[in-house]
């Protein structure tokens, strides 16, 4: 893989840093002034090189925050399943042969019991995704 260097000019660039001060953001204020900043820069004519690469940077901070401040949490495999019978309007009853009974589906729904293995692949199957969803 080959890496390009990019020449920058110290004494241009060192004004945009001026002008900006990028940082690590630790607030939605800080945040959304770099992101003011970057779509300044977006839509400003200037596309030299420091430009672009103060627009990377500031990009990469603002995703970096974002995952810290907004990061989303892993589901469960019960709430996978949960999302997927709401969106499709099915209830309990719909899943009785997948499951194999009404006993082991109402265990499933209300925590009582994981999705096996086995059961995860019909789901997957039933659902149309992956059966690591339900793992």
């Amino acid at each position: 893989m080959s890496t390009t260097i990019i020449e920058l000019d110290a004494k241009t660039y060192g004004q945009l840093l001026g002008r900006t001060l990028p940082h690590v953001i630790h607030t939605d204020e800080e945040c959304e002034r770099l992101t003011n900043e970057l779509m300044r820069l977006d839509e400003s004519e200037d596309h030299s090189a420091e430009a672009k690469e103060l627009a990377e940077l500031l990009t990469v901070l603002i995703d970096e925050y974002e995952a810290r401040r907004y990061a989303i949490r892993k589901a469960s495999p019960r709430q996978i399943l949960q999302h997927l019978m709401e969106a499709r309007n099915l209830t309990q009853k719909d899943l009785w042969k997948t499951f194999g009974s009404k006993g082991i589906t109402s265990e499933v729904f209300h925590g009582k019991r994981s999705i096996s293995k086995a059961q995860a692949k019909k789901l997957a199957k039933f659902f149309h995704v992956s059966a690591a969803l339900f793992i």
